[in-house]
C-alpha cells in the first residue's frame, strides 16, 4: 500500500467516524436509549431522519425499532 493509499483509507475512516458519531448522537437527543441508538447508528439503511421523526410523531420507540429495523 502506498502513502497516498493509506492517507485516502485514513480519511474515510475518519469521515466514517464522525457520520457515526453525528447519527449516534442525534439517535441519543431523539429519544433512544444508547443500545438501541447504537443499533440504528450503524445499520447503513436506517434513515436517520425517519428515526428521528418516528419518536417526534409519538411513536414508541418498540414500534420504531420494528419499523426501523
Amino acid at each position: 500500500m502506498t502513502a497516498v493509499d493509506l492517507e485516502v483509507r485514513d480519511r474515510a475512516e475518519t469521515e466514517a467516524a464522525r457520520v457515526f458519531a453525528w447519527r449516534f448522537h442525534e439517535l441519543s437527543n431523539a429519544g433512544y436509549e444508547l443500545d438501541d441508538a447504537l443499533a440504528l447508528a450503524t445499520a447503513p439503511d436506517v434513515d436517520l431522519h425517519l428515526a428521528v421523526d418516528l419518536l417526534r410523531r409519538g411513536c414508541p420507540v418498540s414500534a420504531a425499532l420494528r419499523i426501523l429495523l
